[in-house]
């Protein structure tokens, strides 16, 4: 897609997941969002092994150092499908039948539908050595490429309350936050108090 920066902080971001990176990719993803995704994914090693099962690298753009490093990715929802896409069969077959049924159910309290003409961004991160190199923006950025070459027209995010730097940047970003929804009783669940749903147009 494009290459960004100068001598060792260039990087490059293109579109989808490199295929030696997909278990780089579910660890970084466990990592970013074990806080949210602790009961209904943990174990550690039976969510990366999950994740690394179910991601769709189309549904994603990555960040690539020069020397083939992965350095982040940001997923996201569509129509078409979302970047980590499992189902009940994946569940069932990872944890067993009644546990992956009744982690099934957590998870579709998470789940957000996607609009039509709406890009649902579906986790984004950046690996910790990569972090204050713009990699996060630039991610962004092709995102907002993505969903105006499949001619969609917003991009919608939503952030946890336990993590204002985000949703400060996403802000800055012309994100307009639109509601806020609570988690109530599931807050010891998930490990945040509220959401909030943040809705950015695109040309």
């Amino acid at each position: 897609m494009s290459e960004t920066g100068a001598g060792a902080r260039a990087f490059t971001i293109e579109a989808g997941l490199r295929p030696a990176h997909r278990r780089i990719a579910a660890v970084g993803y466990w990592e970013a969002f074990s806080r949210k995704l602790r009961y209904p994914l943990g174990p550690e090693a039976k969510a990366v092994a999950l994740l690394e099962r179910v991601l769709r690298p189309e549904q994603a753009v990555s960040a690539i150092a020069p020397d083939g490093r992965f350095l982040g990715v940001a997923g996201f929802k569509t129509p078409e499908g979302a970047f980590v896409d499992g189902g009940l069969r994946e569940m069932a077959e990872t944890y067993g039948w009644l546990s992956g049924l009744i982690r099934g159910l957590l998870l579709q309290v998470l789940d957000r539908p996607c609009d039509a003409g709406t890009l649902l961004m579906d986790g984004i991160f950046v690996r910790p050595e990569a972090r204050s190199l713009g990699v996060g923006s630039a991610l962004l950025d092709a995102v907002e490429d993505v969903a105006v070459t499949r001619g969609l027209q917003r991009i919608r995010l939503d952030v946890i309350d336990e993590n204002p730097r985000a949703r400060a940047l996403y802000a800055r970003r012309g994100f307009e936050a639109m509601a806020t929804v609570s988690s109530g009783l599931l807050k010891p669940v998930f490990g945040f108090r509220s959401a909030t749903t943040m809705i950015k147009a695109v040309a």
